[in-house]
């Protein structure tokens, strides 16, 4: 995806104060904390994360919290299948270990950065911890709390709005995923015909 310019490759697009990854999100540009380059280099860190999760069978999505410092004080990859927990998913993993950490459950200063846009729970859990800023890759269109189906961010109902940017190295986090489900669909296949899986593709 190309970036507004003078931003790094992969960089949200911003246009009028506001940044949008093309699919209609996000709200508002960054105003302090994480720039662009730094937003891409922890992106591309967590796109290494995810693609181990991918291996161990999860569906590859990672997060982490990053202090107002820019410290790495909670990483967490998607955990469901791994420990059968319904509440496995990467955000919630990096925020309990953030949590942890820090002897405090609220994260005004920190930004929480994740391969794929929050899913209504964890975009839920995002606000209610006070999450400063929350990054992501991938836009999740069926799915997305913070501007797939609805926006838990800007919601009357929520005390606490976050900042949110959207559609950093998005084709990177999705081309991840897609790979993923299509080698998931042609190991189902295989499994139900009786023929042994093909081996997953490089990268």
């Amino acid at each position: 995806m190309a970036g507004a310019k003078g931003a790094p490759q992969g960089s949200p697009i911003l246009t009028n104060g506001r940044v949008g990854s093309g699919a209609g999100i996000v709200h508002r540009a960054w105003a302090d904390g994480l720039g662009p380059a730094e937003q891409l280099l922890w992106m591309q860190r967590l796109l290494r994360h995810a693609e181990l999760a991918g291996r161990q069978g999860e569906i590859p999505v990672a997060a982490v919290m990053v202090d107002g410092q820019g410290r790495a004080v909670g990483w967490g990859s998607n955990r469901r299948e791994r420990d059968q927990q319904p509440l496995g998913h990467a955000e919630l993993v990096a925020l309990q270990q953030a949590a942890r950490l820090r002897g405090d459950w609220r994260f005004n200063d920190c930004t929480l950065l994740v391969t794929l846009e929050p899913c209504p729970m964890c975009a839920g859990a995002l606000v209610q911890a006070r999450v400063g800023r929350v990054v992501f890759g991938a836009s999740d269109p069926k799915r997305g709390g913070l501007g797939g189906v609805l926006d838990l961010s800007t919601s009357p109902s929520a005390h606490h709005h976050m900042q949110v940017v959207g559609g950093v190295e998005a084709s990177l986090c999705a081309d991840q995923l897609e790979r993923w489900f299509k080698q998931r669909r042609q190991q189902q296949r295989e499994q139900r015909s009786g023929k042994p899986a093909a081996p997953a593709p490089a990268g």
